[in-house]
């Protein structure tokens, strides 16, 4: 997998925004503050985000701390998010569209999404502690692509992509392909048309999002679109059994047979990052990226709002090194 030299996160822009800094400069130069994260979902027990948080921890000398709170209890956790020692949290399944109720402000990307897997502290000009909303996970999606692939954006700029599935990770990358990788169609192609119909829905009432979503439901309509340059599989590695789900792999078959190709991104990675579909992206030639990159480029994303600190400082390479190791050891027990 080719890499390019790292490049500054765009969502350091956000450190000067949605109020003054929490930390102070202080704090952040003594590194003596033990500090707690936290992931909040459920269920979250095979989370990799630990190992992430505490390898950038570690590696950055910063004595904080990231635990599992693995509930669906709001108010449970809301007691662990508004206690001094808790400088912000990773949100997941299933809190990601609720829980934005739950904070005082929200970021562009999480407005636009709809959802939020971050959030992190400002004081006010009152001086009151402030719960911000992110969405780090359409970052993770653009860094992916970004820092794997030289000249991606000269060769996404005004070319359709893909994604395959309309979950919960079909927003954020729908969101990150129009916005910085300049897809000019998005095609959806997915089991369940109501999924569907609820994301083209959601993206109609965003203002300001020019994205063009098409919703494609056979291999017939496929076949007279042009091919993407960008696909992204938002699907779990499980093999298809219903009928929907197998015309869905088969569509996505049409694009990938074809003798265009361009890059794919697996969001899949667990329990091991070589999926069926990484697999058959590869058999017919097209470059693919792991589900461990936008993992661990949306978990850099995090920190770099707990910590106020510019993202090109935290160590990606011994992420993935550590991350490598853990799934190759898991798949050795399997």
């Amino acid at each position: 997998m080719a890499t390019v030299k790292p490049i500054t996160l765009e969502t350091n822009t956000l450190l000067d925004c949605h109020g003054q800094s929490t930390l102070g400069p202080q704090i952040v130069a003594s590194k003596s503050f033990n500090f707690r994260t936290y992931l909040f979902g459920y269920p979250i027990a095979h989370s990799l985000a630990p190992l992430v948080h505490s390898t950038l921890f570690k590696e950055l000398c910063v004595p904080w701390t990231y635990t599992l709170f693995e509930s669906l209890s709001v108010a449970d956790f809301l007691a662990k998010l508004k206690a001094t020692d808790c400088i912000g949290s990773a949100i997941t399944m299933p809190h990601k569209v609720t829980f934005v109720k739950n904070v005082d402000d929200l970021t562009d990307e999480a407005h636009a999404i709809g959802a939020i897997n971050t959030v992190f502290l400002r004081r006010g000009g009152d001086g009151a502690t402030r719960y911000i909303g992110a969405n780090t996970d359409c970052i993770g999606v653009r860094e992916a692509f970004l820092q794997n692939v030289p000249g991606i954006r000269a060769q996404s700029d005004g070319r359709p992509a893909l994604i395959v599935g309309a979950g919960g990770a079909c927003r954020a990358t729908a969101y990150a392909l129009w916005r910085w990788m300049g897809s000019s169609r998005i095609y959806l192609v997915n089991r369940s048309k109501f999924e569907v119909y609820a994301v083209i829905s959601h993206f109609e009432s965003v203002p300001g999002f020019a994205g063009e979503l098409v919703h494609v439901q056979t291999m017939e309509e496929a076949a007279e679109l042009e091919t993407p340059a960008l696909i992204v599989g938002c699907v779990p590695d499980l093999p298809p059994k219903e009928r929907a789900e197998i015309l869905t792999r088969d569509i996505a078959l049409t694009f990938l047979r074809r003798p265009e190709k361009g890059h794919v991104l697996e969001m899949a990675y667990h329990p091991k990052p070589i999926t069926a579909f990484y697999s058959l992206a590869r058999e017919y030639g097209w470059d693919v990226l792991p589900g461990t990159e936008p993992m661990i480029y949306q978990g850099v994303a995090q920190q770099s709002l707990w910590m106020e600190r510019p993202s090109d400082e935290f160590p990606v390479q011994r992420a993935r090194e550590v991350i490598e190791q853990a799934l190759t050891v898991t798949h050795d027990k399997l």
